[in-house]
């Protein structure tokens, strides 16, 4: 059976944007669920409140398959208590809110889901120390946030729906995320390593991660798949490759872990820290990376002109 119809959430956040347009280029039909609807927007829009709990079903008869992306940003501001709460309310009672839908209506069911989820899972600092899949999940916040996360999407295993989860890693794009907020200092000559500078960062170029999105709607792929490149850089090494990429020397000495903690509290924590993440399983789904290399992906963002 093909499976044409894709309904997304967060479908206008970073991923969603670009995942939305490779669907709808392969010829897909794309909805997305949204809190308010939108004059001329280049998709089909159904109407959600998460807060009440109340969507509108037809959202449900739409989809063959969902994709869900929604979530607040994790990086977006400090770590109080109630960010804290935003940030796994927005992932769990979203999908509870799909669950609740479609458990209602079994005969509309969708054929597929697929979530989002990130690296988190393995905790803000595993080391040098390669983690796949199997790998136990970490103890503290970021890992709390990704264990509900799966967990919220594992539910859809009750309404005999197939799930796949996608952990994502450092998304590469200049259009938001972790790559503007690291090259701005490099870009005003003031770039440096932070912390030790050691720390892994496992990454992927946007192209890369939707085009895996699609490899595992396209084939059905059910379970876990780490959404990172087969080749992790340490922060030093991705510093010293955007300044490449960008033409910037890099003058300063590493910026120090306090000053990093004193700045971000807690969150300073996913910057320190690091996930040194396999990308193994992935490979070995069929998935070809367009962009292996970091070079080579920082190449594409930076001089596309």
């Amino acid at each position: 059976m093909s499976m044409k119809k894709v309904l997304i959430t967060g479908g206008s956040g970073l991923v969603g944007t670009e995942l939305s347009a490779l669907l709808k280029e392969k010829g897909y039909e794309v909805a997305h669920l949204t809190r308010n609807k939108k004059d001329n927007y280049p998709y089909q829009q159904f109407e959600w409140e998460i807060k009440k709990q109340e969507m509108e079903e037809e959202a449900i008869r739409f989809a063959d398959v969902i994709i869900h992306l929604a979530g607040a940003g994790v990086a977006d501001k400090k770590w109080t208590d109630d960010r804290k709460k935003i940030i796994i309310n927005s992932r769990t009672e979203s999908a509870a809110l799909l669950h609740k839908t479609i458990a209602k209506m079994p005969n509309e069911a969708p054929k597929h889901f697929i979530s989002a989820s990130a690296i988190g899972y393995y905790g803000m600092d595993t080391g040098d120390k390669l983690v796949d899949e199997d790998t136990n999940p970490g103890n503290d916040f970021l890992a709390e946030v990704t264990k509900k996360w799966e967990a919220a999407a594992d539910q859809f295993k009750s309404l005999e729906i197939p799930i796949a989860k996608i952990r994502i890693g450092i998304v590469l794009t200049d259009k938001g995320g972790a790559l503007p907020q690291l090259a701005q200092p490099i870009k005003l000559m003031a770039g440096a390593p932070l912390g030790s500078g050691k720390q892994w960062m496992s990454w992927i170029h946007i192209d890369d991660l939707v085009r895996l999105f699609l490899l595992v709607l396209e084939n059905n792929l059910t379970g876990v798949y780490n959404g990172v490149g087969p080749h992790p850089a340490t922060n030093k090494e991705v510093t010293k490759a955007v300044a490449k990429a960008l033409d910037k020397p890099l003058i300063l000495p590493n910026v120090p872990a306090f000053a990093m903690k004193l700045l971000l509290g807690e969150m300073a924590q996913m910057i320190l820290g690091g996930n040194k993440v396999s990308a193994e399983k992935t490979l070995k789904s069929g998935f070809d990376f367009k962009f292996e290399k970091l070079d080579n992906a920082l190449q594409d963002i930076y001089n596309k002109e």
